[in-house]
């Protein structure tokens, strides 16, 4: 799909989304509609990925921790159960910045990488608040 994304191939029928938005043929709209079927399956994949890489380093984690919730009362996607830096568990919540998003699509002008640092830069200052207590991975994703 990325592949034919990347060359503009035909990809769906036109047609209405279920948010209520057009999808136009080359089927961009389903990469960054929160109501995407794929899209709850994509972000679980990407924290198995990363569970799997701590706990290949011997450090025990856990998905979904309870106990340390963001600003908006929802939970973060993964934290160290040992000390990771400095005394300080990492914690990992996974955001895929998506190119063709409308809040991208300047930045994307300049280039793929910048989109990467910007969700980066947000998912940042949204753990604000828990910086002190952990260490905090930030990996944007486009």
């Amino acid at each position: 799909m990325a592949v034919d994304m990347r060359l503009g191939l035909t990809l769906c029928v036109p047609h209405k989304c279920h948010c209520g938005s057009d999808v136009d043929a080359q089927c961009r709209h389903a990469m960054v509609c929160k109501k995407a079927p794929g899209r709850v399956a994509r972000h679980q994949v990407l924290n198995d990925i990363i569970l799997l890489a701590i706990n290949g380093a011997d450090v025990p984690a856990v998905k979904k921790p309870s106990g340390l919730n963001r600003q908006d009362g929802k939970r973060l996607d993964g934290l160290s159960l040992i000390p990771w830096l400095s005394g300080k568990p990492l914690l990992w919540d996974v955001m895929v910045a998506s190119t063709l998003d409308g809040s991208y699509v300047d930045t994307a002008a300049t280039g793929a990488v910048l989109v990467a640092d910007q969700a980066a830069d947000r998912k940042t200052a949204t753990y604000a608040d828990l910086r002190a207590h952990t260490v905090c991975f930030s990996a944007g994703v486009s």
